[in-house]
C-alpha cells in the first residue's frame, strides 16, 4: 500500500499479483477516500496468502487507528518511506512497540 512510484517499483521486482477477481496491492493517491484504504487494509490483513505488508508511512498515518488496534504478528505490517516522505520511527507503531518493550517511554 503506497504511492504509485512505491508500488511500481515493487510490481517492478516481483511482487505484486493482480487477478480478476483482486490484487495484493494498493496505489494510493491523495485523492484516495480514507474508506477504500480501511477496505483495502483490512482486506490484505484477512488474507492467507500475504505475510508481511509493506507500507508507505504517510499511507499509514492515514490509517494509523487501525495499526494502532492491529495485534496479529502475521501478516506483519511494515512501514516503509516514500521518495517524497522520510521516514519516521517515532510515527512507527512497531518502533514504539519495540521501545516499550525495552523500557523507553511512548
Amino acid at each position: 500500500m503506497g504511492d504509485e512510484d512505491t508500488v511500481t517499483g515493487f510490481l517492478l521486482a516481483g511482487v505484486g499479483q493482480r487477478t480478476t477477481e483482486a490484487t495484493n496491492f494498493l496505489v494510493v493517491k491523495p485523492d484516495t477516500p480514507l474508506p477504500v484504504i480501511e477496505a483495502s487494509f483490512d482486506n490484505l490483513t484477512n488474507r492467507d496468502d500475504i505475510g508481511i505488508i509493506l507500507i508507505n508511512q504517510h499511507v499509514a498515518n492515514e490509517i494509523r487507528h487501525l495499526l494502532k488496534d492491529y495485534s496479529k504478528t502475521i501478516p506483519t505490517v511494515l512501514e516503509i518511506p516514500s521518495k517524497d516522505s522520510p521516514y519516521d520511527p517515532e510515527q512507527d507503531y512497531i518502533m514504539q512497540r519495540v521501545n516499550q518493550m525495552l523500557g523507553g517511554t511512548s
